[in-house]
């Protein structure tokens, strides 16, 4: 069971006009116990909090007991359809943009680290953070595997750089790139804050937060606490990839992190010989997504056996080859994205 299971239960639940969800400060699930912390609207109500907490939860699978407990100081009521929780923003970054996926397999990170090097090349000032802890690739896809990060004279960890970009990911605190990584919720959610907020990333126009695909712990948690300039979800054409986008869509306008727009991967294929286009996964699936979902298109990415050599290689497209269909499509959406995130 993933906290978002209990926050959509909370969320069909209400005390004085306000859903249980806002009032949510803490959720641990130890075992088969949940326990959950609310921020109280006023005195006199806990009764009635406990009440409707063990109705909206009891058909959740996992849980046998449920704990409830209320926070002394807390703020004033919040208002109906606001978030309760309070974001805060990594000092020296103006932009922080999250890449996401409603599932893994779409390239995510490949786009992540191209969409980086492109905002650098455009002039800007760019950090690269690697937030999937559980199968980091951007050591791989960067060319920094086996690196190692060390610490300045504030205990701040200096990110690594490369091709002009800083570079953080778990990945340079393992023995091995082998090493796996087996931590539960509350250790991966200090690692991640750790990695934002106790980094010396100095003065950034951009910081690129590499998702982990999904709408789980790791999302939920960091659009809770992290003040995002937007979000951009990346897809394939194929009906199973957008599927599942569409969910990652949802969460973000939930936690009312706006979305910047839709990266179509793999999107057409370019034959060599004769220069034609393929649309080997379908031709306008997710520009009907995108419309019905009042989204913009960022840009299309075509099948390319360079864009997943060179990141193979650690030498990413928009680097190793800049003149490329693939690399000039990065720049357009790079474009794009700065276009947008400066007019707000």
């Amino acid at each position: 069971m993933a906290v978002k299971d209990v926050m959509d239960a909370l969320r069909d639940m209400t005390i004085e006009n306000t859903r249980l969800s806002e009032l949510v400060k803490d959720i641990k699930l130890i075992g088969k116990t949940l326990e959950i912390v609310y921020r109280l609207p006023k005195k006199g109500l806990e009764e009635d909090i406990v009440e409707r907490t063990r109705e909206a939860l009891e058909r959740l699978a996992d849980v046998e007991d449920v704990k409830v407990r209320f926070v002394e100081d807390v703020p004033a009521q919040p208002v109906m359809g606001a978030p309760a929780f309070t974001r805060r923003k990594v000092p020296g970054i103006k932009h922080l943009i999250a890449v996401g996926s409603g599932k893994g397999g779409v390239g995510k990170s490949t786009v992540s680290a191209n969409l980086a090097l492109a905002l650098s090349k455009l002039g800007y000032r760019v950090g690269l953070l690697d937030a999937d802890i559980y199968g980091p690739s951007i050591p791989t896809i960067m060319g920094v595997k086996g690196e190692r990060v060390s610490v300045d004279e504030n205990n701040r960890i200096i990110p690594i750089e490369k091709y002009g970009i800083k570079l953080l990911s778990i990945g340079f605190l393992l023995p091995s790139e082998d090493t796996p990584v087996i931590w539960r919720g509350p250790m991966l959610m200090k690692a991640l804050t750790q990695f934002l907020f106790d980094v010396n990333w100095g003065e950034l126009d951009y910081l690129v937060l590499d998702l982990p695909p999904g709408t789980g712990d790791v999302q939920l948690t960091l659009a809770q606490n992290v003040h995002m300039g937007g979000a951009v979800v990346v897809t394939t054409p194929q009906d199973v990839a957008l599927a599942d986008v569409k969910k990652a869509v949802a969460m973000f306008k939930e936690v009312q992190i706006p979305v910047l727009g839709v990266i179509e991967n793999m999107a057409y294929f370019i034959c060599p010989d004769s220069g034609k286009k393929y649309y080997i996964f379908g031709k306008g699936k997710v520009a009907e997504f995108a419309s019905a979902y009042g989204l913009k298109i960022l840009g299309s990415i075509p099948v390319d056996p360079e864009l997943s050599q060179t990141s193979d290689l650690g030498k990413p497209v928009v680097e190793s080859h800049p003149d490329s269909d693939s690399a000039r499509a990065f720049f357009s959406i790079a474009k794009l994205i700065s276009d947008i995130t400066e007019r707000r």
